[in-house]
């Protein structure tokens, strides 16, 4: 008698199911033209004098620290008008600047912290925006210090002014008339003294001083000196190492014929 033996076949898996895509990067809109007064005064106080560089090189850790302008900020992926602002400097710390460039802006839910400093230079155009709505938006968003500059005055009402945040409000930031007539305020959140000084006449250029040394932070002037003295160092270095040298090889010369006479 033969005897059948059926075995069983296993089936394949079923194949997996495709996964989801992953949602689309958040990226904020080009931000709109400036008006052509906002441009030149910003400019002027900001593109022309490096300052952004200048903060950047001197609040260090610059994979964590993000000091920019002209870009967005917003609570969440799917800001409103309210609360949706450019300032003309933003310094946020413990941060991820590659997301920020990324979104092309400071999203508060993707950074999971709020900016820590904001400041706003005067224009005809935006004076009055700049102390009549930004504050209370700047606020909402939870933003630690608020700061405004007027060259000249007349679009803020003050020259320069600072507000930091207690309890979910601004509070002012005090403002001191030094002996040459600069407005100073000192700024817990950057450990700088915020300066406003006056060049021509009425108006004034804005300056960052260090509260320990007195001195204005490290400028692309006081770097390109300093690039100069360390080449005309080098170069004092090795005229000395030449004239030894030189000296030396005299010296020899002159033992070599005292021998031979």
């Amino acid at each position: 008698m033969t005897t059948t033996t059926i075995t069983a076949v296993k089936k394949p898996p079923p194949p997996p199911l495709p996964s989801a895509p992953a949602p689309a990067r958040f990226r904020f809109p080009d931000p709109p033209e400036r008006e052509i007064d906002e441009s030149m005064t910003n400019h002027r106080q900001m593109t022309y004098t490096g300052h952004c560089h200048h903060l950047a090189r001197y609040l260090g850790n610059e994979a964590t620290t993000l000091v920019t302008a002209d870009r967005w900020i917003a609570r969440g992926p799917r800001p409103g008008t309210t609360g949706l602002r450019l300032p003309d400097l933003l310094v946020a710390f413990d941060v991820d600047p590659q997301a920020y460039h990324a979104t092309r802006g400071y999203l508060i839910t993707e950074q999971g912290k709020p900016p820590d400093f904001v400041l706003e230079i005067a224009s005809p155009s935006t004076g009055k925006v700049d102390v009549e709505e930004k504050p209370a938006d700047y606020a909402g968003l939870g933003i630690l210090e608020y700061w405004r500059f007027d060259e000249t005055g007349d679009s803020h009402g003050v020259r320069l002014a600072g507000d930091r945040l207690v309890n979910g409000r601004y509070e002012p930031i005090p403002i001191e008339e030094l002996l040459d007539g600069s407005l100073q305020g000192y700024s817990p959140v950057l450990n700088v003294y915020l300066r406003w000084e006056p060049v021509q006449g009425e108006q004034g250029m804005l300056g960052w001083y260090d509260p320990e040394t007195g001195q204005h932070i490290p400028t692309f002037d006081e770097e390109r000196e300093g690039r100069i003295m360390e080449r005309e160092g080098r170069i004092m270095e090795r005229e000395g190492r030449l004239r030894a040298e030189a000296r030396v090889r005299e010296l020899e010369e002159e033992n070599r014929r005292l021998r031979g006479g």
